[in-house]
């Protein structure tokens, strides 16, 4: 029994300290650049196959002297949880000037995690670990600012006016980050009167929304996490706000009819022909549907 015991404590620290080396994993495939997966830090950053475009952004960036002076003391009473791809241009430049304003400010990067996530549809910006389950990562970079355990506030893909700002914005308590719509709309997204609560909320969001691609990209983020009826809501909120845009009904129709639900995709189509009668796009589409 004793035996038994031991081998199962060798297993258990074996299995940790192989998760806790399991860091700045590269993902080497025929054909295609490598990249990085899962945690990572500023060591696999500046590997041989990422300093390249990491130095260069990184020693490039002027800081706001000022402003760093303003969050240094600040800061350190918080953890940040980033998200990035290394095969993404926003992360690129973004993820190197955000390790040299951490830095300058004196942050202790123990307190700092970086995950590294897939480009593959079928892993979409998700890591193998699923550090981003939950936390609605739709844009990379994103820098998740926590107190206490309690998410503050969020960067998303890129600054509003400048990385030093935006963190100042974020410890003083008014910053509102790109993608406004999308935390808005996945605060209610998985609730059952979603479409009702979110036609109560649509003057605000008519406010908050840029442009009909952040909800089309959301929603296309939670048809690869199998969230198929939650993307087809938000298509479907994304033709009342961009009635507009002929891509709204063709990603509702779309998808409507790739999960079973030909006449309803008829009908969006039709629908998207009464407000656009002579769009090539949505003709082809309808014809497309109905002789599937």
């Amino acid at each position: 029994m004793k035996q038994t015991y031991l081998i199962l404590i060798m297993a258990l620290v074996w299995s940790c300290t192989s998760q806790s080396q399991s860091i700045n994993t590269e993902i080497s495939e025929q054909g295609k650049k490598p990249h990085l997966l899962g945690k990572i830090d500023k060591t696999g950053l500046t590997s041989s196959n990422y300093k390249h475009w990491f130095l260069s952004q990184f020693n490039d960036y002027q800081l706001n002297e000022e402003v760093i002076d303003k969050i240094q003391s600040k800061l350190r009473k918080y953890e940040i949880l980033a998200f990035m791809g290394t095969w993404c241009g926003d992360s690129r430049r973004e993820v190197p000037r955000f390790y040299k304003v951490l830095e300058a400010a004196k942050f202790p990067m123990d307190q700092l995690t970086m995950i590294a996530v897939s480009r593959k549809p079928a892993m979409y910006k998700q890591s193998p670990g699923h550090e981003e389950r939950g936390l609605n990562i739709h844009r990379v970079p994103t820098f998740i600012f926590y107190k206490k355990g309690k998410e503050v506030h969020r960067i998303v893909e890129s600054p509003v006016k400048s990385l030093e700002e935006d963190i100042l914005s974020i410890l003083d308590g008014d910053y509102q980050s790109n993608y406004e719509i999308v935390n808005q709309v996945s605060r209610i997204v998985n609730d059952k009167d979603f479409y009702d609560k979110a036609l109560k909320s649509m003057s605000s969001y008519k406010k908050l929304a840029k442009n009909m691609y952040e909800l089309n990209t959301y929603a296309r983020l939670l048809t690869t996490q199998n969230k198929t009826e939650q993307a087809i809501q938000v298509f479907k909120l994304n033709t009342i706000l961009f009635p507009d845009q002929p891509r709204t009904y063709m990603s509702l129709a779309n998808t409507l009819g790739a999960n079973g639900h030909k006449e309803r995709a008829v009908k969006v189509l039709n629908q998207a022909l009464d407000v656009h009668p002579n769009h090539k796009g949505i003709q082809e589409n309808l014809t497309m549907i109905k002789s599937n």
